[in-house]
C-alpha cells in the first residue's frame, strides 16, 4: 500500500484554541481524522506526526526514502526559520507538498518567505483545514500507484526471462 507521511510542525497541536481567527476553529485530531479519511478513499496510508523539534522533524524526513511515496508537511514557524528541513526534504528525494492553514503571503512580511516551498512540488494555503486535504490530493497525484512501479518479484522475474 502506498503510503505518505504528514508532519505537523510547532505549535500546531494548539490548533483550535490558538488564534482560530486566523488558523480556522479545527483541531489537529480534527484535521487528522479528516486525513485518515481522505488518505482512506484513495487507498494510501499515513503516518502522522506532529513536533515541536526540528531535529525529530529532519530525522523523520531523512528516513523517509523508501517508506513513503510522498510527504505533506505544515512546517509552521520552521517555514521561515529552517534551512534544516529544507536542506533534509531536499536529499530525501521524495516528492514533498508544503501545506498552511493561513495565506502566509497576507500576513506579517516575515512569514511571506518561505525557506521550504523551493525543495517542494508545491504548496497550499489559506484553505484552513482544507489545505492539508488540497495537498493530500497533491501527494496521493504524486505517489506512484503499484500497478506503475514494478514489485522487486516483478523485477527479478523480467531478469531471469532476459
Amino acid at each position: 500500500m502506498r503510503a505518505i507521511l504528514v508532519i505537523h510542525g510547532p505549535n500546531l497541536q494548539l490548533l483550535g484554541a490558538r488564534q482560530p481567527h486566523i488558523y480556522g476553529a479545527a483541531d489537529l485530531p480534527a484535521i487528522n481524522r479528516q486525513l485518515q479519511a481522505a488518505a482512506k478513499r484513495h487507498g494510501v496510508r499515513l503516518e502522522i506526526l506532529q513536533s515541536n523539534h526540528e531535529g525529530e522533524i529532519v530525522g523523520r524526513i531523512g528516513r523517509a526514502k523508501g517508506t513513503y511515496e510522498a510527504i505533506l508537511i505544515n512546517p509552521a514557524a520552521y517555514t521561515h526559520t529552517s534551512v534544516a528541513i529544507r536542506d533534509a526534504i531536499e536529499a530525501a528525494d521524495v516528492p514533498a507538498i508544503e501545506v498552511h492553514l493561513s495565506n502566509i503571503y497576507a500576513r506579517e512580511s516575515f512569514r511571506q518567505h518561505s525557506l521550504i516551498a523551493p525543495v517542494c512540488r508545491g504548496q497550499v494555503s489559506g484553505f484552513g483545514a482544507a489545505s492539508y486535504l488540497l495537498g493530500l490530493e497533491a501527494a496521493v497525484g504524486l505517489a506512484p500507484r503499484a500497478a506503475d512501479s514494478p514489485s522487486p518479484a516483478r523485477v527479478r522475474s523480467r531478469r531471469k526471462a532476459r
